[in-house]
């Protein structure tokens, strides 16, 4: 198989997940070298508004707004990411592909059940794409993620920590824009929550935790375990 390490690889259920949860970080962590690839469980095709071709391609732009070297789609359903060992040796065989140092995926708590659902399927295939003996159809080699964080799509909670995106909020509104489809509301357009103002919510999200944070505007971010800081950040 074609090695085709990634620094960071970051999981949606729909395009447009991670771009509202981390597109900040994501083009902060891009612009210094890293290379970070998205992957996107579904094809949305169940989206009150749009198409899945004008989604796929406000997608791409997205993504080369905030600088992602690459992004993919998987087949699993809309609304179908159930934790089933078929839908988790699919995202097996993505982990085991790009060979991450740091995953990503929408934490537990949203009023989306996708989005809760895409986090458990990835929480279990990040653990089982490290087992020696654990076979998936990409016969991939064994891959363990040094670590596993989860973003916020719809919800506000307290996060584990924070990234000042001080310096990349304006790509990271600027690739949410580029969904035209799913955020602008237009004659014809069916009423959701993402055409009333979603993305001037985000905004507003990133400016109190960046507030909170000590800095302009920032992400916030969930870890399932403890965060070890250098020593040089402790002040010896």
């Amino acid at each position: 198989m074609l090695n085709e390490q990634a620094d960071i690889l970051a999981f949606g259920a729909h395009a447009d997940d991670i771009e509202i949860g981390m597109g900040g970080t994501a083009a902060k962590l891009a612009s210094i070298g890293k290379k970070v690839v998205f992957c996107d469980l579904t094809h949305a095709e169940l989206s009150s508004n749009g198409t899945v071709e004008l989604r796929q391609k406000e997608a791409a732009e997205a993504a080369g707004i905030l600088g992602v070297q690459q992004r993919i789609t998987l087949d699993l359903p809309d609304r179908g990411l159930y934790v089933t060992r078929e839908n988790i040796d699919k995202v097996i065989s993505v982990i085991r592909r790009f060979r991450p140092k740091t995953v990503f995926a929408p934490y537990f708590e949203d009023r989306h059940p996708d989005h809760g659902n895409c986090a458990r399927l990835v929480e279990e295939a990040c653990f089982s794409a490290g087992i020696k003996k654990y076979i998936d159809p990409s016969d991939g080699q064994p891959h363990r993620a040094g670590s596993v964080y989860f973003y916020m799509i719809n919800g506000f909670h307290k996060p584990a920590f924070t990234v000042d995106v001080s310096d990349t909020i304006e790509l990271k509104l600027r690739s949410l824009r580029a969904y035209q489809s799913q955020f602008n509301k237009t004659e014809g357009s069916f009423d959701t929550p993402l055409v009333n103002g979603y993305i001037e919510t985000v905004e507003a999200r990133e400016r109190l935790l960046g507030k909170e944070s000590g800095s302009a505007f920032a992400e916030g971010f969930f870890s399932q375990k403890p965060i070890l800081l250098p020593a040089a950040l402790l002040g010896e």
